[in-house]
Order: C-alpha cells, then sequence, then structure tokens
C-alpha cells in the first residue's frame, strides 16, 4: 500500500495495491506493521463502525476529548464520500486547516486520522457507507461535535453537494470552534504528540 502524509500533520492517505484477474480483485484494506512503519503512528483497532447515508448527507465535525483520545482509519465500503479531516489541536502548526480526500468503494482508498483531530464527510452518492476502525472504544460524554459550519473553520462541504445538505440537529446544534475552545473540548498539540509517544511505546512492548 502507498502511504502519504496528508497537509496535516498524523493525518495519511493510504492507497492500496490492486491484484486483479479473472475472478476479480483483491487488496489489503489495513495493515498494522506497515502503517506504524510509514507513519509512526501505532494503530490497533478495538471497535469497528459503520454509517449509511443518502446523497447529500453530511456528517460532521466529530471528535473524541482525550483521555481517552480515538484515531480512525476511514474508508469507503460502499457508493463515494468526499472526506474531511479538520485539524482542531490547539497549537499544531495546521491548527483550524482541513484537507479532503475523495473516498470511493471501488479503488479502497482509506484515510488516517491520528486523535485530536476532526472528521466529516459528505455522501456524493445514494446508500454511502463508510467504516471507522476505532482505536477505543466508544466512551459516552466523549465525543465532541463542531458546528460544520462555522465561517471561522469555513470547511468547503459545498465541494460534495448537489443540492441542499442533510444535516441532523446535533450537527446543527454544535458550537463553534471558539465555544468549543473555551469549553475545554479541544486537545493541546503537546498533549497529542505524548499520547502518540506513549501508543508507540506500548505497542513496542
Amino acid at each position: 500500500m502507498e502511504i502519504e502524509e496528508m497537509k496535516l500533520p498524523d493525518a495519511y492517505r493510504v492507497r492500496p495495491r490492486k491484484w486483479v484477474d479473472a475472478r476479480g480483485e483483491f487488496f489489503e484494506s489495513y495493515k498494522h506493521d506497515e502503517l506504524a512503519r510509514q507513519t509512526g503512528h501505532a494503530f490497533t483497532p478495538l471497535q469497528v463502525n459503520y454509517s449509511s447515508s443518502s446523497r447529500n448527507t453530511l456528517r460532521g465535525i466529530h471528535g473524541v476529548v482525550i483521555p481517552p483520545g480515538q484515531a480512525k482509519y476511514v474508508s469507503c465500503v460502499r457508493g463515494t464520500l468526499l472526506d474531511f479531516v479538520v485539524d482542531l489541536r490547539l497549537g499544531s502548526p495546521t491548527f483550524g486547516q482541513y484537507d479532503t480526500t475523495r473516498l470511493d468503494a471501488g479503488d479502497g482508498t482509506a484515510v488516517y486520522v491520528a486523535e485530536g483531530l476532526a472528521h466529516g464527510f459528505v455522501a456524493l452518492t445514494d446508500d454511502a457507507c463508510i467504516s471507522y476502525l476505532c482505536s477505543t472504544q466508544f466512551v459516552p460524554g466523549t465525543q465532541y461535535d463542531i458546528q460544520p459550519f462555522d465561517p471561522e473553520l469555513a470547511v468547503p462541504w459545498e465541494l460534495g453537494l448537489t443540492g441542499d445538505p442533510v444535516v441532523s440537529e446535533k450537527d446543527a446544534g454544535a458550537p463553534g470552534l471558539a465555544e468549543a475552545a473555551d469549553r475545554g473540548l479541544l486537545a493541546d498539540y503537546r498533549e497529542c504528540q505524548a499520547l502518540y509517544a506513549r501508543n508507540r511505546a506500548a505497542a513496542a512492548g
């Protein structure tokens, strides 16, 4: 697999190599040792989630407070999505910035999102299904949501929309970036780097 760092530190785009023959095709979607070798991140999934969405559904911006934090390995298993990673780590050199990736079930591209980064997407097709491999199990009360249309972030969701966005009440009513920071929901960049180091040490034994 080919792994490249996105413009946000600790976010990576993963493109698999496919084997194709008369029967169809095969590819490795996730490989623990290869991701660790190329990124320095030790990622062990403890929970797997799926969600399906109709065209123009917008889900995000979502994150998990530290502790416990949650890294995600995101791929599209049906249809097509426009994926967004947003850097909400206070003190990060790319704080408040975003990067986008088109995730299509046909090519198998995935995105690794380290702890402290936030995530969202727009469904480009009907019945689009996204898969999340998660480094921690769900802990009630630890997920936070950011207003997806906060002008301070100016995430260009319109790049993936062909109509009015379908947004949950929870996302539509979420606080903006400044309010989330005031509430203490956002992680510190140095705190995240220390967490990444601890995860590497634990994986090394």
